[in-house]
């Protein structure tokens, strides 16, 4: 019995040597571990042992069975890391193949200068504040003493969405949001796209950007005005630009300017981009708020005074860049906007 178990190993041990596959692997351990096999049937003769054989048999036997176990689960986890490893071969990725370089994108040239701008005032102590594009008539015309037969309340020059709401026409219904919920005193200013009906052409478009701004307190002058225009102008469009100030008429301010700059091209010496002038388009308007539009506003027009001013950012960007063309900023032309 004990010559057929050792028999019985050295047969297994040269048997797995030679196996290559997991199936092989199964059948082979079927073959001598099974209920049915080699070591079952070689046990069947426990019987006719002696009682002093049957435990060194039966502890041989175990052992034997042990090692056949230990040898295949060892078998089986080579074959499995060999799969493995082919497997993690086959299916590599390989991270060194060339791909489409993709293009990251900049600010938009109205986006950089509108920031900038906002960077600026905040620098001078403004507040930044927002409102909505879709108005009403009240906030974009009344409240702002603007008068019921003014040419910007025609049917024609504004995009009504009801007889009491309409896309606001400028950024000033900012300001008189702002005072009736804060009174005074007020130092903001409020950038966004504002609509009005414009045939489209080198500087216009019925849709652009404003920025309008607005400082309300005691004993402000027109002195403060040019002062914080003197100080903006300088600093966001150069040191060397010259402004000129003409007298105008709005209805929300009195008294009321237009400020122009020196050309940006010659600055000042006159060329074909400002037709000889020496002086560029027209930059912003400005002016004294009008005692009325702060009495309409809860605020004591005998007490307070403020300036107020705006531009289109559009005209910025362009004077800025030297661009000569409003479209140019809304046709989302790739060879345009690179250049920024």
């Amino acid at each position: 019995m004990k010559e057929l178990l050792n028999q019985l190993r050295s047969e297994f041990i040269e048997r797995l040597n030679a196996i290559e596959d997991t199936e092989d692997l199964e059948e082979l351990r079927v073959k001598y571990l099974g209920k049915k096999g080699l070591m079952t049937e070689a046990l069947k003769g426990m019987g006719k042992l002696s009682k002093e054989e049957r435990p060194v048999i039966g502890k041989l036997a175990n052992e034997i069975s042990d090692e056949m176990k230990e040898a295949l689960v060892e078998r089986k986890e080579k074959f499995q890391e060999a799969l493995l490893r082919e497997r993690l071969k086959r299916e590599i990725i390989d991270i060194s193949l060339e791909k489409e370089d993709i293009d990251l994108g900049h600010d938009h040239p109205l986006i950089k200068t509108m920031d900038e701008l906002e960077d600026l005032f905040v620098s001078m102590g403004f507040k930044i504040i927002a409102g909505p594009e879709i108005e009403s008539v009240e906030n974009n015309f009344d409240l702002l003493n603007s008068p019921e037969d003014h040419p910007s309340r025609d049917m024609s020059d504004t995009f009504y969405i009801d007889e009491k709401t309409l896309l606001r026409t400028h950024t000033s219904p900012v300001q008189i949001r702002t005072m009736k919920e804060y009174g005074a005193p007020i130092k903001m200013v409020s950038a966004g796209r504002t609509f009005r009906f414009d045939d489209v052409d080198d500087t216009h478009s019925p849709m652009f950007h404003q920025m309008e701004g607005l400082v309300v307190g005691e004993n402000i002058s027109m002195a403060d005005l040019i002062g914080t225009l003197e100080i903006f102008i300088k600093e966001f469009l150069g040191a060397d630009m010259k402004t000129r100030y003409r007298p105008h008429y709005f209805p929300f301010t009195e008294p009321s300017v237009e400020v122009d700059v020196t050309c940006h091209s010659c600055h000042g010496k006159g060329c074909p981009a400002c037709g000889g002038t020496g002086w560029s388009m027209e930059l912003l308007g400005a002016g004294m708020v009008h005692p009325k539009v702060l009495e309409n506003c809860g605020i004591d027009s005998e007490k307070y005074t403020g300036f107020a001013f705006g531009f289109g950012v559009d005209r910025i960007t362009m004077v800025k860049y030297g661009i000569p063309n409003i479209r140019l900023l809304f046709e989302n032309d790739n060879r345009f906007l690179e250049q920024f």
